[in-house]
């Protein structure tokens, strides 16, 4: 079954009250379609079969994000009619409200009996909202019960604004013994503490960026320091009952997944180390939220990392699973991470079996980072690295490996992570016609100095500028150039790294250039530019690559500091 964005096949699905409010619907997906701005209890059982666990991927693909939480602009839409149809007929509106118990609440949690919820000791009825929600009958899980376990998941539904219109839903309250007995309990409770240097992009799931001027301090991340960027609670995983599961492939005797404990991968396989750089596919969104606004994190330059990452070859686990290179039928490679939201639906992706079977791609099932174990923002126990691909096929958490004739059905990997036209906005995107980005273009920043600053020059009179430039599927960067004048004139920097194999340039190349000022200059424009070794080149503004998720963003990166010239 092919996937569709919610305001493709979605939409034609609806009633013809309902396409009456496809703008709505459009904003619902602006919100619902993130990267994660949203968003688990993990399980190492075999689970159920893979064409259930498709089917079940297929249900959870376009509310994960959303779930339970009640839409922002779907219930301002309702609320708004409701509100102007009452205000028609001059309904007042109510001063005070009933009380209700528990009990009372939990016999309204279906169609036929009326939908209620509970939230902060108050109840609504959610009934009219239900035929509005593009998921459906999910929404119904939260129906005769609280509210607040679910926005505690998808903390973008409690904003003052939602809960404003929400009130337009009220019918009444939880009698006073009953209504500090809510189960609040916070998914993210169990979350790993972090460094308090990093910049908060959001704190449901954590996704945190380093300052720029320290990233550059060092070829190889500090652990503390590397970039997070998680889609859901962050799972607690004990090591003892750790299990890998790997489907083996169809017909082959006894057909019974392969399992390896964390001791099997470090025991019975060789130990292989890369150094790769990861890189989110916003990293440098916030440059295209400044030409429109676009759906996703705001990250700034430095949601991009590079570590030491120890394991095993996936080639050779899939070998010791049973498959070989001949396999017609095998086409693609899906991971799924342990970590959950409310309903099961775990993060997932995939990557091509050709890519995922050459030994020169160095695609690793790692279990250390930097010489120590991964930590637990990063997938500890066990996660995938694919050096030289986007972040989100690099799967943490593992928990489950399937070869496949097919793409994961996940949502980030249908539904979110593509790129489109610049024309194409929230009304008319369909997901299902672009590809799921794996390789990333080149890519380069200034990380000194910062937007802004104030510089001094040197005792000769020179400026200090650093950054880092990488490109994607293993490509080196052979060079970057600097200007000074908005790009009239050029000067090539110094760059810095390890040295690598031709075609597997994992890792990024750090520069630095010293620089000569006019006497009069106060202000001045810094602009970077990198090229790879197959001469791909960063193109030179956002506008032409603006997309409505804001991924891929590497244009020229521009940097205004004025001069000290006391």
């Amino acid at each position: 079954m092919r996937l569709y964005g919610i305001t493709s096949q979605a939409l034609r699905n609806l009633s013809k009250t309902q396409r009456l409010q496809r703008p709505a619907l459009g904003l619902w997906s602006r919100i619902c379609t993130t990267e994660d701005d949203h968003g688990r209890k993990h399980s190492t059982e075999t689970g159920p079969s893979p064409r259930v666990r498709r089917s079940t991927w297929k249900w959870g693909l376009t509310t994960t994000g959303a779930l339970l939480g009640l839409g922002t602009v779907l219930i301002y839409e309702a609320q708004r009619r409701r509100v102007a149809h009452a205000e028609s007929l001059k309904i007042p509106v109510p001063q005070t409200f009933p009380q209700y118990t528990q009990a009372d609440v939990k016999q309204h949690a279906s169609l036929a009996d009326r939908v209620w919820v509970t939230y902060a000791g108050e109840v609504f009825d959610i009934t009219d909202f239900v035929e509005l929600h593009p998921g459906g009958s999910r929404i119904l899980l939260a129906a005769g019960g609280a509210l607040e376990p679910f926005w505690a998941l998808y903390g973008v539904h409690k904003s003052e604004h939602v809960l404003e219109i929400l009130q337009q839903y009220k019918v009444g309250e939880l009698t006073g013994e009953e209504a500090g007995e809510v189960d609040a309990a916070d998914p993210y409770s169990s979350d790993p503490s972090r460094h308090p240097v990093l910049k908060v992009n959001s704190l449901k799931p954590f996704n945190a960026e380093p300052p720029p001027e320290i990233l550059t301090d060092s070829f190889v991340t500090p652990v503390d320091l590397f970039f997070k960027r998680n889609h859901l609670p962050v799972p607690v995983i004990n090591t003892d009952e750790y299990r890998l599961i790997i489907e083996t492939p169809s017909g082959t005797e006894g057909s019974k997944p392969l399992q390896l404990s964390l001791n099997d991968l470090k025991t019975k396989f060789p130990r292989h180390e890369v150094t790769a750089t990861l890189q989110c596919a916003g990293n440098r969104r916030s440059e295209m939220n400044a030409v429109k606004p676009v759906k996703g994190l705001d990250w700034g330059i430095a949601a991009i990392s590079t570590a030491r990452w120890a394991g095993v070859r996936l080639r050779d686990v899939l070998v010791e699973a049973g498959y070989t290179e001949s396999m017609t039928n095998a086409q693609h490679v899906q991971f799924e991470g342990l970590d959950r939201d409310l309903t099961g639906t775990g993060y997932g992706a995939s990557i091509t079996f050709e890519h995922a079977m050459r030994k020169e791609n160095d695609v690793l099932l790692a279990y250390e980072m930097n010489g120590e174990d991964l930590p637990r923002d990063h997938g500890f126990p066990l996660r995938v690295i694919v050096p030289g691909v986007v972040g989100a096929r690099n799967v943490k958490w593992l928990g489950r490996i399937v070869v496949s004739e097919e793409e994961s059905l996940s949502h980030w990997q249908q539904n979110d992570y593509k790129s489109f036209s610049p024309s194409v906005d929230w009304d008319t995107v369909d997901f299902s016609t672009s590809p799921a980005i794996q390789d990333l273009p080149i890519q380069s920043a200034i990380t000194e100095p910062r937007p802004g600053q104030k510089v001094t020059l040197d005792s000769d009179g020179k400026l200090s500028v650093k950054g880092y430039a990488w490109s994607g599927g293993g490509r080196e960067v052979v060079r970057v150039d600097v200007s000074l004048d908005e790009g009239k004139t050029w000067k090539v920097a110094e760059l810095t790294g390890t040295a690598q194999k031709a075609g597997h340039a994992w890792a990024w190349k750090l520069w630095q250039l010293s620089v000569p000022l006019p006497d009069d200059c106060k202000h001045i424009t810094i602009i970077c530019k990198a090229v790879d070794s197959s001469y791909n080149a960063q193109p030179d503004t956002v506008a032409p690559i603006w997309n409505v998720r804001g991924v891929i963003s590497n244009a020229w990166h521009r940097v205004q500091v004025s001069v000290d010239t006391d």
